[in-house]
């Protein structure tokens, strides 16, 4: 069995916990944020755990991480 290739656009996005969970950080908080609000740019700062049914195909495409 070869050695899988890691997607690397993925592994740029997404990070894997200790738990196995995968990580990511919302988008949207790099360009116009004079038109968003305070709270908003806030909340975008903050990482999210993915749900339970996107974890598997993101695992998939980051096999080594």
């Amino acid at each position: 069995m070869p050695k899988l290739k890691t997607h690397r656009g993925a592994a740029k996005r997404f990070s894997i916990t200790g738990t196995g969970k995968v990580k990511m950080h919302k988008a949207g908080s790099s360009h116009i944020l004079t038109s968003k609000t305070t709270k908003r740019k806030r909340n975008l700062r903050k990482a999210v755990i993915l749900n339970a049914g996107v974890t598997p195909g993101i695992k998939k495409l980051i096999p080594y991480l």
